[in-house]
């Protein structure tokens, strides 16, 4: 039992030291107002361009969803089914506009977040070791990479989408599953920088993650749920970056292994 327990236990402890980190980001940012602010331009372009394609999405859902379900043109209840789906759609548009803000928001502030990410690690001690990379080449593996992990969310977002018109497991298991998804992936996102920065590829920046699930999680699906709520990933967006570099420094990457 107790093999079974302590594993469960490590993962627990990971858990709330992954939010302890997202928490450390946000007080970081709040006695460095002027790095908050920085990082919010390139969060606040972002957002106007998302904004903008999920108000066309929230407008136009019902025709997607009309679209989307020929072979309900001769049911009697296809208007209440593709409002639902309607609504699906929308949900999982919002989930995956989620995901894809940090990455698109990095890409865009790549070297405001960078400067951001590097002032954290000076105050807790420091800098590694950094390779240096031309920022053409940087942007490009960012981009690359974050079209990789684009692909491995829709792998897991597809399927759970599909199970969500299941009864009952659609509006429980469903919704917790996408939670634990989203929040692993928005993760793997935000380190991407501090990890970069002491040489780590793709590859074993998931491997990292992997081993240190519960912290994963912690730190990601709290921000997650938080940027499921219009405005706050505008306003956290530069605390997440802050506290992805603090999770990295205690949980991936401590300074004494690098």
């Amino acid at each position: 039992m107790s093999d079974i327990v302590r594993p469960a236990q490590r993962e627990a402890g990971g858990f709330l030291r992954g939010v302890g980190c997202a928490f450390k980001g946000l007080g970081w940012v709040a006695r460095h107002p002027r790095w908050w602010l920085f990082g919010l331009i390139p969060a606040l372009i972002a957002f106007v361009l998302y904004a903008f394609a999920l108000v066309w999405l929230g407008t136009h859902a019902g025709d997607v969803a009309k679209w989307a379900t020929p072979f309900a043109d001769g049911w009697g209840w296809r208007d209440v089914f593709r409002t639902l789906v309607g609504i699906l759609i929308f949900v999982a548009g919002l989930a995956l506009a989620v995901l894809t803000y940090a990455a698109v928001t990095l890409a865009i502030g790549e070297p405001f977040y960078e400067k951001l990410s590097e002032k954290v690690e000076e105050d807790l001690g420091g800098l590694p070791a950094a390779v240096d990379a031309p920022f053409w080449r940087s942007l490009m593996r960012s981009i690359r990479d974050s079209l990789i992990t684009l692909g491995y969310v829709l792998l897991f977002t597809i399927p759970l989408f599909v199970l969500g018109f299941v009864p009952v497991i659609g509006q429980t298991v469903v919704p917790v599953l996408g939670a634990i998804v989203s929040g692993f992936f928005l993760s793997v996102e935000l380190t991407a920088l501090p990890l970069e920065r002491r040489g780590i590829g793709r590859k074993e920046r998931f491997a990292l993650l992997r081993g240190e699930k519960g912290a994963t999680l912690g730190f990601g699906v709290l921000l997650f749920l938080a940027f499921m709520i219009p405005l706050v990933a505008v306003v956290l967006m530069p605390a997440a970056v802050a506290g992805a570099a603090i999770l990295v420094r205690e949980r991936l990457a401590p300074p004494q292994e690098v």
